[in-house]
């Protein structure tokens, strides 16, 4: 319903916003941060959650500026994010599941650490001068028309929805988000699966770092700041329940596209950067609040 009302909205007061060419080219806006959304609607499912997706983005970039610095060749620097990707996320999966803390604490601390990381290393410098290779993907289209980050967006979130709704792999994440004692003594390793849900959302958010780094042409501290925030939210208004245990793919995929189609209207309409944010944050508020306000009243009655 949200994104018929905004599509339809958008189509009878902006003039400009059926062009192809532009339709095509907003999807730039989102498709880094739906690729870190995918695996972040998993762990969520699975009563985790990571915030540090935006810092561990910005340590993967940065990784990436030093290999390119020394020398390392263009195709290697898609490894060097995704190593540092998954190291990431192997740091929070191990305190999450090794040491029993809550995610939310133990990610909010490494957003810090990693964002620190990366700042430290660049202070006000930024590294610049990346391999074509990186711009033909993080800028590039098929068939000059569909941008190929887009593109590597609908792959990734086939192949997300083929392991959660389709494979035994993601009934059992959907197990221990209903109930993780119970999927426990059923046989079900809980702690291997959230440990693999962490260096999943690592890896994605690594390779976001390079599709995002060729598209922008450079690296600095601030990269990404703030979109752990818009991921959740594109999560959360897809459908996946923020206490666990439900949600889809496709939900989530339809969300980031709702979202996109919000934010490329409000930027066609010349509407400040900051009232983006703020209805982000009424959306995500809402997108918690309403299902819980129908359930009350579907109890009282």
């Amino acid at each position: 319903m949200l994104f018929v009302i905004a599509f339809v909205t958008n189509s009878a007061l902006l003039p400009n916003f059926l062009d192809l060419r532009n339709l095509a080219d907003s999807t730039f806006s989102f498709s880094e941060k739906a690729l870190i959304a995918l695996p972040m609607a998993l762990l969520i499912i699975c009563r985790e959650i990571d915030i540090s997706v935006a810092g561990t983005l910005a340590l993967a970039s940065v990784a990436m500026g030093m290999a390119h610095a020394h020398g390392m060749p263009p195709e290697a620097l898609i490894v060097v994010a995704l190593l540092t990707g998954t190291l990431c996320g192997s740091l929070n999966g191990v305190l999450v599941t090794r040491f029993a803390l809550p995610s939310i604490v133990v990610t909010i601390g490494t957003l810090s650490l990693f964002r620190g990381l990366s700042s430290v290393a660049l202070g006000d410098q930024a590294y610049t001068g990346y391999p074509e290779l990186m711009s033909e993907w993080g800028q590039g289209y098929f068939f000059d028309l569909i941008p190929r980050a887009f593109v590597v967006l609908l792959v990734f979130a086939a192949l997300f929805a083929l392991l959660l709704h389709t494979t035994s792999w993601g009934r059992r994440i959907f197990a221990i988000g209903n109930n993780p004692v119970a999927a426990r003594f059923s046989g079900i390793s809980v702690d291997r699966y959230r440990l693999m849900l962490f260096m999943l959302t690592g890896a994605m958010a690594g390779l976001a770092a390079w599709l995002l780094t060729g598209r922008i042409g450079s690296t600095r501290p601030n990269i990404a700041m703030g979109w752990e925030l818009e991921i959740i939210t594109m999560v959360i208004l897809g459908g996946v329940r923020i206490e666990g245990g439900a949600g889809t793919i496709g939900g989530v995929l339809l969300a980031v596209l709702t979202l996109g189609i919000v934010t490329y209207g409000l930027s066609l309409a010349n509407i400040p950067g900051i009232i983006m944010t703020i209805v982000v944050g009424v959306l995500l508020l809402v997108t918690i609040a309403l299902p819980r306000l129908l359930r009350g009243r579907k109890t009282a009655k």
